[in-house]
């Protein structure tokens, strides 16, 4: 069964961040998670620009309701 571990990049190596044994020899698969942000794919300035007033007017016409659930600190963190 898959396990998610974090890590980092230190000098070529990665240094996990969860205390966790694997046996010598353990084959791992890593999947990279980029902490940059990542350029529009609309590279046309006014097309752009439409997208984003769509965009807001969309959110505009549909508000949270007022009696909407209130999500707390812990459930909007991950689970283990």
């Amino acid at each position: 069964m898959p396990q998610a571990l974090k890590a980092i990049s230190r000098n070529g190596a990665f240094i996990l961040q969860t205390d966790f044994e694997l046996p010598e020899g353990t084959e791992v698969e890593l999947l990279i998670q980029s902490p940059q942000v990542v350029s529009s794919p609309i590279p046309d300035v006014e097309t752009k620009q439409q997208f984003l007033k769509s965009l807001v007017e969309r959110m505009q016409q549909n508000p949270i309701p007022l009696n909407a659930p209130r999500f707390t600190r812990e459930m909007l963190h991950e689970r283990r």
